[in-house]
C-alpha cells in the first residue's frame, strides 16, 4: 500500500513541475509577444501619422502650420488618437469580458486613482514624447525609451527604497552604455537635422514610463490588471485630448487652432485605419505584458517586454522602410547592436540571468 501511495505521489509531484513548467514557458512567451506588439504599435502609429490629413500637414504643409504646431501640437495629437482608439479596444474587451461594471467601481477607488495618475504620466508626458521623437528622428528612439527600466529601478530606490543590488547596477550601466551608442549616431556631420533633440525627447519619455512603472506596479497589485489596463488607456487618451492638446493650442495662438486638429484628424479616413489598428497593438501588448508578468514573474516579464527596443525598429524597418517604401528607417549597425545591448542590460537589472539555467536544470 505504501509503495502504491508513493507511486501516486511521486506522479503528482512529476505532473505538478511539468504543468508549472508549460506555464512558465507560456507565461516567456506571452511576455516576448508584448514587445514584439510594442513594434507593431510604432510601426503602424507612424504609418498612420503619414496618411490622409496627417500627410498634408507633415508634407506640403497646405495648412500653413508653424513649426511649433508640426512638431509638438501633431505628436500630442497623434498620441491623443491611437490612445482614444487604444481605449475603445480595451472597452470593448471589458464589456465581452463583463468587466465593464468593475472598470466603473474601481476608478473612483484608491488603485483607480493610482492608476489615473500612472496614466497622466504616461499618456500626456510619456507618450507624446515617445511620438514627437519618432517623427523628428525615427526608430533609433526606441531602444532609448527602453531605458524605462533601469529609470525605474532607480526611482524605485529613491521613491519606495526598494533594493538596488550590485547585479541591478551593472545592468543600469549596460543600458547607459547602450544608450550612449545609439546616441553617438545622432551626432556629427552626418545625423539628419532633428535627430539629436529627437533622441533627447525620447529620454523624457523613457523618465516617464520608468515613474509610470513604479506608480502602476502599487496599483495593480490591488485591482484586476485588465480593469487597470483600460483605467491607463482611457484616461491616458482622454487626457491627451482635453488637457494636452488645448494647452499646445493656446501655446500655438489659440484652442480653435487644436479643435481644428482634432477634428481632421479624427475624420481622416484613411488615417484612421492605421491608428485602428495601432491602438489595437497597444492594447494586446500591455495586455501581453502583464499577463505574461503574472505567468513568469515582473521580473523576467519586464525583460521579455523590454525586447520591444530590438522589435521597434525591426518592426517599423519593416512596415515603413521595405513595405511602404518610406525613406530613413533603416538603422546604422552599431543601433542594431546597441538594441540588441540594451535588451542584455534590461535582463541583467530585472533578474539574475543565471536563474534561467538554474530554471531550466529544475524542471
Amino acid at each position: 500500500m505504501s509503495e502504491v501511495t508513493g507511486t501516486v505521489s511521486a506522479s503528482a509531484i512529476a505532473a505538478k513541475k511539468k504543468l508549472s513548467s508549460q506555464f512558465y514557458k507560456k507565461g516567456i512567451s506571452i511576455a516576448l509577444f508584448s514587445g514584439l506588439m510594442y513594434g507593431f504599435y510604432s510601426a503602424f502609429l507612424t504609418l498612420g501619422m503619414s496618411k490622409g490629413v496627417w500627410g498634408e500637414w507633415y508634407g506640403t504643409n497646405t495648412a500653413g502650420l508653424s513649426a511649433f504646431v508640426i512638431t509638438y501640437l501633431l505628436g500630442a495629437l497623434g498620441s491623443a488618437v491611437n490612445d482614444t482608439c487604444s481605449a475603445v479596444w480595451a472597452l470593448l474587451y471589458a464589456g465581452v469580458k463583463g468587466k465593464l461594471g468593475d472598470f466603473f467601481r474601481c476608478i473612483n477607488t484608491t488603485p483607480g486613482r493610482v492608476m489615473i495618475l500612472a496614466a497622466l504620466i504616461g499618456g500626456p508626458i510619456s507618450s507624446t514624447a515617445y511620438v514627437v521623437g519618432l517623427q523628428m528622428a525615427g526608430s533609433i528612439v526606441i531602444p532609448i525609451t527602453a531605458l524605462c527600466p533601469a529609470i525605474g529601478a532607480i526611482l524605485g530606490k529613491i521613491l519606495f527604497k526598494q533594493k538596488l543590488n550590485k547585479r541591478m547596477m551593472v545592468g543600469i550601466g549596460i543600458c547607459v552604455l547602450a544608450s550612449f551608442m545609439i546616441g553617438s549616431t545622432s551626432i556629427g556631420g552626418d545625423a539628419p537635422k532633428g535627430r539629436f533633440l529627437g533622441v533627447c525627447i525620447a529620454f523624457i519619455a523613457a523618465l516617464g514610463w520608468g515613474f509610470e512603472g513604479c506608480v502602476a506596479g502599487y496599483g495593480t497589485s490591488m485591482i484586476d490588471s485588465e480593469i487597470g489596463i483600460t483605467i491607463r488607456q482611457t484616461i491616458s487618451g482622454l487626457s491627451n485630448l482635453i488637457i494636452l492638446i488645448p494647452i499646445f493650442g493656446i501655446m500655438a495662438g489659440g484652442v480653435k487652432i487644436s479643435n481644428g486638429l482634432v477634428v481632421q484628424a479624427f475624420t481622416s479616413g484613411p488615417a484612421m485605419i492605421w491608428f485602428a489598428v495601432s491602438g489595437l497593438c497597444a492594447f494586446v501588448s500591455y495586455m501581453s505584458w502583464y499577463r505574461g508578468n503574472s505567468m513568469c514573474g515582473a521580473a523576467l516579464g519586464m525583460a521579455c517586454n523590454g525586447t520591444y527596443s530590438f522589435w521597434g525598429p525591426f518592426c517599423c524597418w519593416i512596415i515603413l522602410g521595405v513595405f511602404s517604401g518610406m525613406k530613413g528607417w533603416s538603422l546604422p549597425p552599431i543601433a542594431w547592436m546597441a538594441a540588441v545591448l540594451m535588451m542584455v542590460g534590461i535582463l541583467v537589472i530585472s533578474m539574475n540571468p543565471m536563474d534561467l539555467l538554474r530554471k531550466k536544470e529544475v524542471n
